[in-house]
């Protein structure tokens, strides 16, 4: 059996947080991106000292705020260079343990976690619904579990798709360049990409205009490091994978998950349910 991992993927992640390791954020950008990512994550439904894993950490910027409201949080990763990272990040914070591992290799006994998410990881694993059920495996009946997925443009015009077709064919090429090439590349792309549509956006949201379905809108007050962090993400990754909200939900009820529910604004889908087991709501 293969293992659920693509080893070249995983390497270039390492690398990119290797690069943007986050600490350029801003506090309030940093607490900012975190709440829009856990906006309709039950925190109030976890026990007293709950403990919980976030697969696929990366630099820890979501650990990093998520362990000061839990009893103990794992960290889990493929690139031993990003957990590096997550572990500087977090070297004086006690209640949280790394593992250097892939979804389908878990370092946690099932059933034994009160909640867990996963932000950005998933739809770069081979096997998205199985990497999924790996996580579900491991959370008791009733606990939560946050994920985030890239969404398939299902809420989108269809000019906005082809859009992103087009740009598929600049990651295909980009992807597979050396890093140092593909790190100049992607922040060139920030500078004369994102920066222009998404500043367009801020004007024109000052203006009165509504610029929600404007390319690149949801950058609009985000830093020129976000920017480039995202770009180098985008197009610098070998494996991606899109899905509509309803695949999303389809796969978590397929993995254990009940009480599913969608957070209804950009990022998409960032989506939470609870593990089957429970009539406990959300």
């Amino acid at each position: 059996m293969n293992a659920n991992i693509d080893k070249k993927t995983v390497e270039g992640f390492g690398e990119e947080w290797t690069t943007f390791d986050q600490s350029k954020l801003s506090p309030s950008e940093h607490q900012e991106l975190f709440d829009t990512y856990f906006a309709i994550f039950p925190w109030d439904s976890l026990p007293p000292n709950a403990v919980g894993f976030d697969l696929g950490c990366g630099s820890g910027r979501w650990a990093a705020l998520a362990v000061t409201r839990v009893g103990h949080l794992h960290c889990i990763d493929a690139a031993e260079s990003a957990l590096a990272v997550a572990k500087a990040r977090m070297k004086s914070v006690p209640n949280v343990s790394f593992h250097l591992a892939s979804v389908d290799n878990i370092p946690l006994n099932d059933g034994s976690q009160d909640f867990g998410f996963s932000l950005g990881v998933l739809h770069h694993v081979p096997d998205t619904a199985a990497g999924l059920a790996s996580c579900v495996r491991k959370l008791k009946p009733g606990a939560p579990f946050l994920v985030y997925l890239y969404y398939r443009f299902d809420n989108r015009p269809l000019w906005y798709l082809w859009l992103w077709k087009l740009s598929e064919l600049a990651r295909g090429a980009i992807s597979v360049m050396p890093f140092r090439l593909k790190r100049i590349v992607t922040d060139a792309i920030a500078l004369l990409v994102y920066l222009p549509l998404s500043r367009a956006a801020k004007i024109g949201e000052l203006l009165g205009f509504h610029v929600e379905s404007w390319p690149l809108s949801a950058y609009r007050n985000l830093s020129f490091y976000v920017l480039r962090t995202d770009a180098l993400d985008r197009f610098g990754t070998r494996l991606e994978q899109r899905f509509t909200r309803a695949e999303i939900e389809s796969m978590m009820r397929n993995a254990g998950l009940d009480q599913v529910r969608f957070h209804e604004a950009v990022p998409y889908w960032v989506a939470v349910g609870s593990k089957r087991g429970t009539t406990a709501a959300l």
